[in-house]
Parts: structure tokens; sequence; C-alpha cells
């Protein structure tokens, strides 16, 4: 039997970084962990909720959040800001309103928080973009062929060294649930230099929920 390893994890501390850079003393962890999920389920639903086009599709690659004494830096990348309804001067101002009256109920530290929004320049080389794109196209009832074909053919654009992509459930229906995948180039899960970025993304669909892998591999160290 196959073990698996989060390809994310596996690499840490040589082609990927963790994306929350802070520490507590022990009795006060869960409260940091508290503050740090807070933070990010508001962003999303924000940014999912102020987008000019209702698709379902934030665009948010991953956020980064670093705490300081007396500031929380908080880093969105992102892969289509300029589809926000309001500007992204404005759009960031009332974010970071509302996200540090959620960090002042959760402490009385009171550091100030500083939000900024960076555009990520290859939108469809990051695979949580990538899965979101390929998960509306899903919900649309796309056969799943054409749908996962369109992805690599949006990733390739993007200058990528391979891709794996795997849905698993009742594909388009069907009574018994399975696995397909399709990989395209090079996908050397086994090299830790290797740089590969990881997406696992559940989605709902008619027929039930389906899960979506998604394995980029951009770089070699």
């Amino acid at each position: 039997m196959g073990q698996k390893i989060n390809p994310l994890g596996f690499r840490l501390g040589t082609s990927q970084s963790h994306h929350s850079l802070w520490f507590e003393q022990p009795k006060y962890y869960f409260e940091g962990l508290q503050e740090d999920k807070k933070i990010r389920d508001y962003i999303q639903n924000f940014l999912q909720e102020n987008m000019r086009i209702s698709a379902g599709v934030e665009g948010i690659g991953r956020i980064e959040i670093q705490k300081g004494i007396d500031l929380i830096q908080v880093i969105i990348y992102m892969g289509f800001p300029n589809l926000l309804k309001e500007e992204k001067s404005q759009a960031i101002k009332e974010l970071q309103s509302n996200v540090q009256t959620i960090c002042n109920s959760l402490n009385s530290l009171n550091r100030k928080v500083n939000i900024a929004i960076i555009r990520i320049k290859e939108p469809y080389g990051h695979p949580k973009i990538l899965a979101e794109y390929l998960a509306e196209q899903l919900k649309n009832r796309v056969p799943f062929r054409k749908a996962i074909q369109k992805a690599i053919e949006l990733t390739e654009k993007t200058g990528t060294k391979g891709i794996q992509i795997q849905i698993a459930g009742r594909i388009e229906g069907n009574e018994i649930a399975r696995v397909e995948w399709i990989r395209k180039g090079r996908v050397p899960l086994q090299t830790i230099r290797a740089k590969i970025d990881y997406c696992s993304y559940t989605i709902r669909t008619i027929y039930g929920a389906l899960g979506i892998k998604i394995w980029i591999f951009t770089d070699e160290r």
C-alpha cells in the first residue's frame, strides 16, 4: 500500500516556506492559531463577495501572515486583483479595518494590522487558482477530460515543466466512484530539491463531492 506524503510539507525548508510566521508561548498557542484561522477565513469570504464576476473563483494563491510584537503583516497573493468591485486601495482599506477589529476582539495586544495585495504574474501556474477554474468547469457539466485538457493548456502557457491532475468521485454522475488522472511533462514527487506546488480541493456537484488534486512542477534547485 502506497504511503502518501503532502508534497508541500515534504519540502518545507528547501523549496517551500511557511505561510504563517509567528511564535507564541505554549499556553497561548491556541489563541494565535485561532486568530490566524479567523483572519484567513474572513479574507477569503470578503474577496469572494467583492469580485465583479460571481464565478466562485476568488483567485487567491496564498495568504501569508507574519506576526511581530506590535504589527501583523498580511500579504495576499491574488491572480486577478483587478476583478475586485472596489478600487484596490479602497478594498485594502476596508479589509484592513475589518481584520483589525477581528484581531482586537481576540486579544488585548492591540497590534496594528497591515495588509498588502500582490498580483501573481501567472495565475494559472498556481495550483489553487487552477483548481478553482477546473471546479467551475465541472460544476457547469463540462466533460471532465475536456476540462482537464483546457486546464493543462492554460498551465503550459506559464512555462511550467510538468503538471499532474487527479479527480476522484462520481465523475459525470457515474454510479461507481473512480479516480482519473492525467500527467503532462515531468512531476518528480520524490525529489526534494524539485519545487512542486500542490493543491487539494473539494467541490460539491449535483452528483456528490469530487476531489481535485493538482501537482505543478516549476523548477529544480
